[in-house]
């Protein structure tokens, strides 16, 4: 595959609604949102341009999210492995709450130091969900 044939290949993923990708700098702005990131959390890219990842983090889970966020924006290194799921859950722009299971790709400089991070995120609250009527009812029985 050609460099051009890889830039289109890139473009179409990260333009995909199949999965939310949102990319964001040192400060946790957000700076690309995608239309699969739309479709999740009902934040337009112009609402979410420019705004903090806070709008998509609940309440209880911010103090949690930034000391690990800046951690790694300051390290470079995450506690998590190239290519773990992680799951949380997560705010959208009805207030409701999902869940999601999310991949992070920490982006750096050419000096190598951290510029921010992508998440590609998936909505999993109808599995999520689904787990726990069926843990309950193992446990009743």
């Amino acid at each position: 595959m050609n460099e051009e044939d890889l830039q289109r290949l890139g473009l179409a993923l990260l333009n995909s609604p199949a999965e939310a990708i949102v990319y964001s700098d040192r400060e946790g702005l957000i700076r690309f949102w995608n239309e699969g990131a739309e479709r999740v959390f009902g934040f337009t890219a112009e609402d979410a341009l420019g705004q903090s990842l806070d709008i998509i983090i609940p309440e209880r889970q911010r103090q949690r999210h930034w000391q690990g966020y800046d951690e790694v924006m300051r390290t470079g290194t995450s506690r998590y492995g190239s290519g773990d799921l992680l799951s949380v859950p997560a705010t959208r722009k009805d207030g409701s709450r999902i869940s999601v299971e999310f991949t992070i790709v920490p982006l750096k400089g050419a000096d190598g130091t951290m510029m921010g991070m992508a998440a590609v995120m998936r909505d999993v609250s109808a599995r999520f969900e689904e787990l726990k009527t069926l843990r309950r009812q193992a446990a009743g029985r």
